[in-house]
């Protein structure tokens, strides 16, 4: 959700229980404005809070004026100071695929997690056990990467891509209808596309590329992963993912307010494909 409409925001996205105290809604309002200044971010949302044993992560990521550039994320304990993180590597996130359960809430925490190699002295080959720690910094990284690339949404045309590549926020967007707001084909990943690039020159004809560059939610896997439901009296259309529990998009038809908040422990539902 943008920092510049925070509080609307969150009055919109509270139906799901993503709520913050009036302290730390003040807080964030002042630091995520001098984020924004510092940093000189074209624009900075407030991507939610995944929960801790002792304390909570509250995150937050800065935009470029290409809004597909890889955007930076920060976090903090307090909302007051923030802390870059470093970008997610492919290798960081096969590293903590092994690594379960809730979030401590210590960004210096070490997980140990035991691996066996193969250690060759001279003819004989044999397996010895090594003990790596990894730190929950680095799990933090690795899980919003996960997060942003499953479940980051917005509508159609609230970005355009211009003919010379970089992609901007939509100043003319005024929202979807309310029957375009009921569809899944209307939200697309907030990310490079994956699955545009495999569809036939047939399935591209009737594509807008100035607004149809991104893939569509419709074709997600498992299907069934996303649930709609319309509230306020067709007022508000909220999406919540059921692979990440906690991701709750909202978005109010025929006016500019939309944004997503991840409010959970960073656990992805593995069951889900046996649950529907």
């Amino acid at each position: 959700m943008d920092a510049d409409s925070l509080l609307l925001s969150l009055e919109l996205a509270s139906g799901s229980g993503q709520g913050l105290s009036p302290d730390r809604r003040a807080s964030l309002l002042t630091s995520l404005m001098l984020v924004k200044r510092d940093y000189r971010y074209d624009r900075v949302l407030f991507w939610g809070r995944i929960l801790g044993l002792v304390a909570d992560y509250y995150i937050a990521q800065g935009l470029s004026e290409d809004q597909l550039a890889p955007r930076k994320t920060l976090y903090s304990l307090n909302c007051t100071e923030w802390s870059l993180l470093p970008p997610a590597t492919e290798e960081m996130v096969a590293q903590l695929s092994v690594v379960k359960g809730r979030f401590m809430g210590d960004p210096s925490y070490e997980y140990e997690h035991t691996e066996l190699q193969k250690v060759n002295e001279g003819e004989k080959v044999f397996e010895e056990e090594i003990v790596v720690q990894i730190k929950e910094e680095t799990r933090l990284v690795s899980v919003i990467d996960q997060i942003d690339k499953a479940v980051a949404i917005i509508p159609r045309g609230a970005l355009f891509k211009t003919p010379f590549g970089p992609t901007h926020v939509n100043r003319t967007f005024e929202g979807l209808s309310l029957s375009e707001a009921k569809k899944l084909s209307s939200y697309f990943h907030f990310r490079e596309p994956v699955e545009l690039k495999n569809k036939t020159l047939l399935e591209k004809a009737d594509l807008d590329p100035s607004l149809d560059f991104m893939d569509s939610l419709e074709h997600d896997i498992p299907k069934g992963s996303w649930s709609i439901q319309m509230e306020r009296g067709n007022a508000l259309v909220v999406l919540r993912s059921l692979l990440w529990p906690g991701l709750t998009f909202y978005h109010a038809p025929r006016t500019k307010h939309y944004g997503y908040i991840y409010v959970g422990t960073g656990e992805k539902n593995m069951d889900l494909p046996f649950m529907l």
